[in-house]
């Protein structure tokens, strides 16, 4: 939950462009010590733009960030050390087992009993008979895995997680969501991109709603609800259906006024 010490996330006048297209609009967001944050929104809206730039992936083209009260833009390195990423669409490196990257990102976080920590990961994840396959081999599902026990590891005080439950099968979509309830409940903080609404009802404290770069809604579940009869579906196509219309008129010109 929320508490009165400095927001880990602040954002202020946010954006990317590239070149002549705004890929996120200049927005303004902090996320408290405890929240399950959510950013949920269409393919194509802006979100891993988002948690790209709050990672230091991206550079800014306006306004800035802290993560941890690290600026985001002069020290990205530092904020990548020390919080856990998991990116959309990313894989771990091919040339590597399974073992071998996990063994990598620990030694590179100078963690202690590394083996024991590998071997953990592994087997919650249920691929330790992959330790030693190259990860070129591995399904899309088994590479989703190490790449999440990859942002484990180390048990951050944060974690970044863009579309993380994409290629996990229903048992281990269901065990992530268990044990990222358990991290907040340990007084993590958790940054979440995705757009499969059902996380949003079931996991987050806060969530925004963003399409074509710009921030449409945010609260909770609750505050986002006009109506008692709406579920959060109903909300998103709301906005989303408001925001689509809104740019194909601008795109198409709108009708003049008789």
């Amino acid at each position: 939950m929320a508490n009165s010490e400095e927001p880990l996330v602040v954002a202020k006048d946010l954006g990317k462009a590239f070149g002549d297209f705004v890929a996120l609009h200049p927005l303004n967001v902090s996320v408290d010590s405890g929240e399950f944050f959510g950013v949920f929104g269409p393919n194509g809206a802006g979100k891993s733009t988002f948690i790209k730039l709050l990672t230091g992936q991206l550079r800014p083209t306006m306004g800035g960030a802290k993560v941890l009260g690290i600026n985001v833009r002069s020290d990205p390195r530092k904020v990548k050390a020390n919080v856990g990423i998991v990116p959309e669409s990313e894989s771990p490196p091919s040339y590597l087992t399974a073992a071998e990257y996990l063994e990598f990102v620990a030694r590179l976080r100078n963690l202690e009993e590394v083996e024991e920590k590998v071997k953990y990961w592994l087997n919650w994840f249920g691929i330790n008979e992959k330790r030693d396959s190259l990860c070129k081999d591995l399904s899309k599902g088994q590479r989703q895995k190490v790449m999440l026990a990859g942002a484990f590891i180390h048990d951050p005080k944060l974690l970044f997680l863009d579309e993380p439950f994409v290629n996990l099968d229903p048992i281990y979509q269901r065990k992530c969501r268990e044990l990222l309830m358990e991290i907040i409940s340990r007084g993590g903080t958790i940054f979440l991109c995705t757009h499969i609404l059902e996380v949003a009802e079931r996991l987050c404290t806060r969530v925004a709603i963003i399409d074509h770069g710009h921030v449409l809604a945010a609260g909770t579940v609750e505050d986002l609800k006009e109506y008692d009869a709406e579920t959060l579906e109903d909300v998103f196509i709301r906005l989303v259906g408001a925001s689509m219309a809104e740019v194909e008129a601008i795109e198409d010109g709108a009708p003049e006024e008789e």
